[in-house]
């Protein structure tokens, strides 16, 4: 599976008071990751807006396996493991070097966002030329 890598540093903002990341921070790097991977294809956060439609996290399955902690240089990896009609999963890790400290599945949904509240928030497809972009780096292909 390909992966794109975003390198980042741990603030004091992203640690608790012993100087380990907090763990939901994991979660934030893991966004800025998948983020800037969409954004590499073409895809920046006001995109898919102007097309009536939101990309929303379903759900997250995360290990945790060993704390990062204040001034380490990690890398967040964001893959795109599978690609279907309403929802993409990344398979992520953050690494500090070769050592994983966390790694997890992220499924995000594809969601109609539209004014009237009842067909809001509804499951939608993937716009077409998005799945298509989407599959191909999940194959490695282009």
């Amino acid at each position: 599976m390909r992966e794109f890598l975003l390198p980042l540093r741990v603030y004091i903002e992203d640690t608790d008071a012993g100087g380990i990341v907090y763990y939901v921070n994991y979660l934030k790097y893991m966004e800025r990751a998948r983020t800037e991977l969409m954004r590499t294809l073409g895809y920046h956060k006001p995109a898919i807006l102007d097309e009536g439609l939101l990309l929303v996290v379903h759900s997250a399955q995360v290990n945790y396996l060993r704390p990062a902690k204040l001034d380490d240089a990690v890398t967040v990896s964001a893959g795109i493991a599978r690609v279907a009609r309403t929802y993409m999963v990344f398979h992520q890790r953050v690494c500090r070097a070769e050592q994983v400290l966390c790694e997890g599945d992220i499924k995000v949904a594809c969601v109609k966002n539209v004014d009237c509240v009842e067909n809001s928030m509804k499951p939608a497809a993937l716009p077409r030329e998005m799945y298509q972009v989407l599959n191909e780096y999940a194959e490695g292909v282009g």
